[in-house]
C-alpha cells in the first residue's frame, strides 16, 4: 500500500458531536466537535457558522499533527467522494495546505512542503 498524503488524511470521516445549549429566550448556541480527533470544539448561533471553523480546526489539527508526526486517527477509510482541495477553498484556507496536499506523512514532518 502506497503511503498516505495528507488529501487522504483529510477524507477520512469523524463522527460529529452537536449540542444545542440555550443560551437566553428563543437563542441557542451550538456546540461541534469531532471528539476521535482531538479536544477542540467549536460554537456559535447558527449551525453552518459552527461546522465551518470546525472543519477549519480538523483541517489545521491535522496538518500540525503531521508537522509534529503524529499521525491522525483513522478509525474509517478515506472516503473517495471527499474533495479536501475544494473544502479548504471554501473555507478561505487553501493557501495553508495546498502545497502539502501531495506530501506524505514523512514528508511534511521532515519540513518538505510550505509551512
Amino acid at each position: 500500500m502506497a503511503a498516505l498524503k495528507l488529501r487522504d488524511y483529510l477524507k477520512v470521516p469523524y463522527i460529529l458531536e452537536a449540542q444545542g445549549i440555550e443560551i437566553g429566550p428563543d437563542r441557542w448556541l451550538r456546540k461541534l466537535s469531532y471528539p476521535e480527533l482531538g479536544d477542540f470544539c467549536a460554537e456559535a448561533e447558527i449551525v453552518e457558522v459552527a461546522l465551518a471553523e470546525l472543519e477549519r480546526m480538523r483541517i489545521r489539527a491535522i496538518v500540525a499533527g503531521l508537522r509534529e508526526g503524529k499521525e491522525p486517527p483513522m478509525p474509517r477509510a478515506p472516503l473517495r467522494s471527499a474533495d479536501p482541495e475544494w473544502l479548504a477553498g471554501e473555507l478561505g484556507i487553501l493557501a495553508e495546505i495546498r502545497d502539502l496536499l501531495d506530501k506524505t506523512a514523512d514528508e511534511i514532518s521532515a519540513g518538505d512542503g510550505a509551512r
